[in-house]
């Protein structure tokens, strides 16, 4: 865990902007001891972004399959796959 006072992201902004891009962590940014805010590289950021939505997909397709939702084998997958494929 990266954690710079505030101080630094004011005085000394380039240094940590590479820190964020190099390490591709969140950094947390405190004021006065506390906690205030993290900061994280636009790349670090759009992944996350990614992650949190593909687990949002998957959680869903799990709710319904669960509900009774129709699903299909692997091999009946891997199937309908290469059919799309040979539509393209």
């Amino acid at each position: 865990m990266i954690i710079k006072a505030s101080a630094a992201l004011r005085n000394d902004y380039t240094t940590i902007s590479n820190l964020a891009k190099e390490t591709k962590e969140p950094i947390y940014i405190t004021k006065n001891g506390e906690g205030d805010m993290v900061l994280m590289s636009i790349d670090a950021f759009e992944k996350r972004e990614q992650i949190l939505e593909l687990r949002s997909r998957v959680l869903q397709a799990e709710q319904e399959r669960l509900s009774g939702a129709k699903t299909m084998s692997v091999s009946e997958a891997r199937k309908a796959l290469r059919e799309r494929l040979n539509e393209v």
